[in-house]
């Protein structure tokens, strides 16, 4: 059994079809269903059963995927202690990333930390923030927004201020009447949003809300004059200085989106995730 083989199994048990999975791994549902008749054979037991809707886990199936997650998680350890006792910063480096920061901020860090460790592998996933702190534990090193994981050291790397813009001026003696268009984000995102819209009912009314799946598609519709549209600062761009926008404040303080990066205790004394952690934290964002 090679290891992607175990990964295989555990893709499955995540996704739950076959079709899913090929989609996922972006092979082929034949490949995935011949992978899949290759394992079982193996073991000489079936280890899933299918059915219209998902796949089920047999009972052998149940002891053979907690043998995978165990060969899985004993090839990460090896190949984190042969890191750690090397001389030269090698390995793999797994990270998770919340899309804005993969998008705006992290080819940049990621390009400057290659150059000077080449021989680190970048495993890299990117994401809605809630879904990664729903799998935290499986990276070396998490970047977030929002609320900071309760069980992970966290470092605070920047503030970052929401404005809402909109191709027509907001009015000052009037109520402002517009749809507003929201990007795919996490529930801590909108709850800002919707916290700051209670607190300034009597002055701006959304007739409506418009969501589309990327923040560069909200971005677009403000700017073709569709509705307004809630953004962070640092993907604003030049839109200050071109479109009609207010800082999002309740009271004197401003409404902010933390960013954090996040890791488990002991991932500072792999030194591919120590030198990484070191660059991102004295980045200036």
């Amino acid at each position: 059994m090679k290891l992607d083989d175990y990964e295989l199994l555990l893709k499955l048990q995540e996704v739950g079809t076959i079709r899913g999975t090929a989609k996922t791994i972006l092979i082929s549902q034949p490949a995935v269903t011949q992978r899949l008749r290759y394992i079982e054979d193996y073991f000489q037991t079936t280890i899933f059963i299918r059915t219209p809707k998902k796949l089920l886990l047999t009972p052998s199936g149940e002891i053979i995927l907690q043998h995978a997650k165990k060969v899985i998680e004993g090839e990460k350890q090896i190949k984190n202690k042969l890191a750690a006792s090397s001389e030269t910063v090698q390995g793999t480096l797994s990270i998770a990333c919340s899309s804005l920061i993969s998008q705006r901020f992290l080819p940049k860090i990621l390009g400057e930390y290659t150059a000077r460790f080449p021989h680190v592998t970048i495993d890299l996933v990117t994401g809605i923030s809630e879904d990664i702190k729903q799998a935290h534990k499986d990276y070396h090193v998490c970047i977030i927004r929002g609320e900071k994981l309760k069980d992970s050291e966290c470092v605070r790397l920047f503030d970052d201020p929401l404005y809402i813009f909109d191709s027509e001026p907001f009015p000052t003696s009037q109520v402002k009447e517009r749809p507003l268009i929201s990007f795919k984000s996490d529930d801590s995102m909108h709850e800002l949003v919707e916290h700051w819209l209670y607190h300034h009912s009597d002055t701006i009314k959304p007739l409506k809300t418009i969501t589309v799946d990327q923040i560069e598609t909200c971005k677009q519709f403000m700017k073709q004059g569709i509705g307004m549209a809630v953004l962070p600062e640092s993907v604003s761009d030049s839109m200050k200085s071109e479109y009609a926008n207010l800082p999002l404040m309740i009271g004197d303080k401003p409404v902010t989106r933390p960013t954090w990066v996040c890791y488990q205790k002991g991932v500072l004394d792999l030194p591919q995730a120590n030198e990484f952690i070191k660059l991102l934290t004295s980045e200036t964002f």
